[in-house]
């Protein structure tokens, strides 16, 4: 299985880093099984882990009884490729708030901190243990203007760089076209 860029060295950096940014609260009142499933990245901040890649997706799967398995995806359009990294996750206090420890190897974690989230669990607001790290994930691939403008403003108020945003490319990859039948 591919990794994802230098996901593993960055991780390696941050090893421990289970904090939460100063002015950010994790989420209360968290149900982890509505919780899991497929997200679809909308927006993010730069980072080299995920540099140059669309379509990048996150799914939670309960693992047992306190960790998730989280499976991440993207595509590399420069190598015509998918990467791909499998980790798990721990919650850091309780299941109820939304502060939880990733590793995608050995004993490294990293902070993932769910501070909004939709009431119908459509849209999640997570960032990791300082403001370089965000992510505006989604149900569906596509969000509306509306959705996008919320999250702006929500993150301009709590401090974060929106000029270093990324907003994903969720569009499949073009398929060759097939040959016509004689």
């Amino acid at each position: 299985m591919k990794r994802l860029g230098l996901f593993a060295a960055t991780l390696l950096l941050m090893t421990g880093c289970t904090s939460i940014p100063e002015g950010i609260a994790p989420v209360n009142n968290l149900d982890a099984d509505r919780y899991l499933g497929t997200w679809y990245e909308i927006a993010r901040l730069d980072h080299s882990f995920e540099r140059g890649l669309s379509q990048v997706t996150a799914t939670y799967r309960a693992r047992d009884a306190d960790s998730i398995s989280v499976y991440n995806r993207g595509y590399k359009a420069a190598k015509d490729e998918w990467d791909e990294a499998l980790g798990h996750a721990h919650f850091v206090r309780n299941e109820d708030i939304g502060h939880l420890k990733v590793s995608f190897f050995g004993p490294f974690h990293f902070s993932y901190v769910i501070f909004d989230l939709d009431p119908d669990y459509q849209w999640a607001y997570v960032t990791g243990y300082n403001r370089r790290f965000l992510w505006f994930l989604s149900r569906t691939p596509q969000v509306s203007q509306a959705a996008k403008d919320h999250f702006l403003d929500r993150i301009t108020a709590l401090g974060y760089d929106t000029e270093r945003l990324i907003w994903a490319d969720q569009t499949p990859p073009e398929q060759p076209e097939k040959p016509q039948e004689p």
